[in-house]
């Protein structure tokens, strides 16, 4: 006995993950709290649009004010922190992030976080 299976093709829905390709991101950073508040907002701004020009779209960007850090970091004890919400389509705009803010002298410590979907 021979038994003859048939298939029929369908078409199935696109999965959550798979319309959506953009990542979400959070990135909190500490700027150093001997320069002038104007100088700080301008770190700020300046790496708001290093993200900006490598792709990636700022969702929310808030400055948080200067706040007592937990323990000295190299050789401060206050800094003016930064929270910024973004998303990207790949991590170019990230990685052009954290290796401008090792880089960076203004930048004493950074945080990037992905979001869950």
């Amino acid at each position: 006995m021979i038994t003859l299976l048939s298939f029929t093709l369908v078409e199935r829905p696109n999965r959550p993950e798979e319309e959506e390709k953009s990542m979400k991101y959070e990135i909190m950073f500490i700027v150093r709290p001997n320069i002038e508040e104007a100088s700080v907002k301008e770190v700020a701004k300046n790496f708001e649009k290093i993200l900006a020009d490598n792709g990636a779209k700022v969702t929310s960007s808030k400055d948080l004010g200067q706040k007592e850090l937990a323990y000295e970091i190299k050789g401060h004890k206050t800094g003016y922190y930064f929270l910024i919400n973004l998303e990207a389509e790949d991590a170019k705009a990230i990685n052009e992030f954290d290796r401008l803010a090792l880089i960076s002298e203004d930048i004493i410590r950074h945080l990037i976080v992905k979001e869950d979907k």
